[in-house]
């Protein structure tokens, strides 16, 4: 059996608490937060606390704070030889404190606070620089039910990249979708079944060849009548533009 403190009541804190609280090997012998009211809707089912001094031993210590937050609460931290991981994708191993045995455990999904999540959906990616903790963290990993990877550290701020651009960046377009749809009155809910396919195709195809829509045609006539009726919001009008371009210049377009 594992144990593991969490530290923090973000998203990801959150989420890994369920996950790991429905785990066979894990325990959750103890959450820390710097504002206990924030988890003590749990106080029932787990060991809370706002004090470091008062943390419990256990097997593995889980930073799921923000990423500036990361650096300082590992120095803060009233021991050391222990195992410390943080769960960010853009923070550096090295940036914990090095009286720890430092590792990363990062969930590669999106998490929303309240919102139903399958672990056997999320890729768990392990960085460790003592080689004797992957075992270790690598079995927590696995406890959840999802796929999990070993990376190094440049692996791991691509792939975190890569991410805002397939999920935040793409999410964003969804917001600007569902403002144009309502502008005129028309269901963005028609739109759904577009965005599943959309994304069920890249399962069997890769991106380059998924791509579709006026841009990659050179259906100039098309993409003038859009960008006419963006004329009244330069900012969705610019995405526009930007986009068409970078679909043209990726297949061997150069001008609108």
């Amino acid at each position: 059996m594992i144990s593991v403190v969490i530290l923090g009541a973000g998203n990801v804190a959150s989420h890994l608490y369920r996950g790991f609280r429905e785990a066979d090997n894990v325990t959750v012998s103890q959450w820390y937060n710097r504002s206990l009211d924030s988890i003590s809707e749990h106080s029932n089912e787990v060991d809370i606390t706002d004090d470091l001094s008062n943390l419990k031993v256990a097997d593995v210590y889980i930073l799921a704070v923000s990423d500036d937050a990361i650096a300082e609460l590992s120095e803060q931290l009233p021991f050391e030889d222990r195992v410390v991981v943080h769960t960010s994708g853009g923070v550096g191993v090295y940036n914990l404190d090095k009286k720890h045995r430092r590792g990363v455990l990062y969930p590669l999904q999106s998490f929303t606070k309240g919102a139903e999540l399958d672990f056997a959906n999320v890729p768990m990616c392990i960085e460790t620089i003592y080689k004797d903790s992957y075992p270790m963290l690598k079995e927590l990993a696995l406890s959840l039910g999802g796929p999990i990877q070993k990376v190094n550290s440049d692996q791991r701020r691509v792939l975190h990249l890569a991410a805002v651009f397939v999920n935040n960046f793409t999410n964003q377009l969804y917001r600007i979708g569902h403002e144009i749809t309502e502008s005129e009155g028309a269901e963005f809910d028609i739109l759904k079944p577009l965005i599943l396919e959309t994304a069920k195709k890249i399962e069997h195809l890769s991106p380059f060849r998924a791509q579709t829509g006026p841009a990659k045609r050179h259906d100039k006539k098309t993409i003038k009548k859009h960008l006419k009726i963006l004329d009244n919001n330069i900012e969705h009008k610019k995405i526009y533009e930007l986009l068409t371009a970078s679909i043209q210049k990726t297949h061997g377009r150069k001008k609108l």
